[in-house]
Parts: structure tokens; sequence; C-alpha cells
């Protein structure tokens, strides 16, 4: 029975193929992809501008400290992200009954894996920024 079960996982796993339309894990592409994911994801994970150069410490933030450090996101779509990544097993979210009731959110280890990832990918935009607005510029003049 383990054998038949084991065999149905990895035709599953198989037949995800992220170029077919009808494939679901386009979706998650889709939502990992935005640029308030990565943040929250990098935030979450610890790897902050206060912790520059030092080894990333993932650690619980409140809302309002996300809010804070994700300069220009609004309070909808920070929500509805926070709740999307919770949805999809990221992150979890914890209440605390205070007044007012506190609420953290952190990342789960799938969260934690993934945001391995993501910090790899705001490390490179920060560090070819200037690169590509060069390659922009050139772009542009020989374009107009």
């Amino acid at each position: 029975m383990a054998t038949t079960k084991a065999a149905q996982q990895a035709q599953a796993k198989a037949e995800y193929n992220a170029f077919l339309a009808v494939c679901p894990s386009r979706q998650l592409l889709d939502r990992i992809s935005d640029k308030w994911v990565v943040l929250i994801l990098c935030a979450l994970g610890g790897d902050t501008p206060e912790q520059s150069g030092a080894s990333p410490t993932p650690r619980a933030m409140r809302y309002s400290e996300l809010a804070r450090l994700l300069v220009g996101v609004s309070q909808k779509m920070l929500t509805q992200t926070l709740r999307s990544l919770e949805r999809d097993g990221l992150l979890t979210r914890s209440v605390t009954p205070t007044v007012p009731v506190t609420v953290t959110y952190e990342l789960t280890d799938l969260g934690l894996s993934l945001h391995h990832m993501t910090r790899g990918l705001r490390h490179w935009a920060q560090t070819h920024m200037d690169e590509v607005l060069t390659h922009r510029e050139h772009y542009d003049a020989g374009n107009s």
C-alpha cells in the first residue's frame, strides 16, 4: 500500500510543469514573485538593513514593525499579502490576548526555505542596480 501511495506522489510531482497554463505551480510562482512577498520573507528571515553584513536570524515581527520596515506598502496590501502567505503555510500568525491585542508573524520551516532564495534575489537586485540603470539609459538613448 505504501508503494502505491509513493508512486502516486511521484506521479503528481512529475505533473507539475510551470510552463503549462493549467499547472497550479504557476499560481504559486505568481505569488512568490511579488515584491511585497520577497520583502516580507526577507524581513521575517532577519535579512533587514539593521542586520546588514550579519548572518540573518529569523524572528517574529508585529504587523506595525513590518509596516514601518516596508516603506510604501499600503495597509490593505500588507494585510492581503500576510494572509496569502499564511494560507500557503509560509508564515504563522500568533495572537496574544493583551490590551491591545498583540499579533505577530513568523516564518514556518517552509517559509524559511523560500526566504533563503528570496534573500539572494534581493541581494542581487541591490548589487546590480547600477548596471541595470546604465543599460536602461543606453537602451533608451538608442531607441528614442
